[in-house]
C-alpha cells in the first residue's frame, strides 16, 4: 500500500458536511465569527453522550474559543461549525459571549490605532 493509497482511503471515510448538520445550512442561533464559546457545566456532564464532532467542540471550549477558531481547530467548514455550535447553544451545552455592537459616539484612541498599524506593518 502506497502513501497515496492511504490518503485516498482517508478521504473516502471523511464525513460530508451536510451529514454533520443534518442537511441544515443555517443555525437556529445566529453566531458571528468572533463570538466566544465556552462549555457549560451541562456540557461537561454530557461529554460521553455526544457525537465525535460535538464532543470535540464541547471539549475544545473548556477554554473560550471563537466560532472561527472552532472551525479551524476541527478542520470543518465555518458554516458547519456555526450550525453545530448553534445546536449546542440551544441545548445549553455551551454558552456564548458576543461583543456589544452598540454604536458609540466616542472616537477610537489615536495612539492605540497607531500601535495597531505599526504592529501590522511589522508583519
Amino acid at each position: 500500500m502506497t502513501e497515496s493509497d492511504t490518503d485516498d482511503n482517508f478521504r473516502a471515510f471523511r464525513v460530508r458536511p451536510y451529514l454533520l448538520t443534518g442537511g441544515r445550512t443555517r443555525a437556529a442561533v445566529d453566531l458571528p465569527l468572533e463570538a466566544l464559546v465556552r462549555t457549560t457545566e451541562s456540557g461537561h456532564a454530557s461529554l460521553a453522550n455526544q457525537s465525535r464532532e460535538r464532543h470535540q467542540i464541547v471539549s475544545l471550549c473548556a477554554s473560550p474559543q471563537s466560532v472561527a477558531e472552532i472551525s479551524a481547530h476541527l478542520s470543518i467548514h465555518l458554516q458547519v461549525a456555526r450550525v453545530l455550535v448553534g445546536d449546542l447553544v440551544q441545548e445549553g451545552l455551551v454558552a456564548t459571549h458576543v461583543a456589544s455592537t452598540e454604536k458609540t459616539t466616542e472616537r477610537p484612541d489615536l495612539r492605540l490605532l497607531e500601535q495597531v498599524l505599526d504592529g501590522l506593518q511589522s508583519l
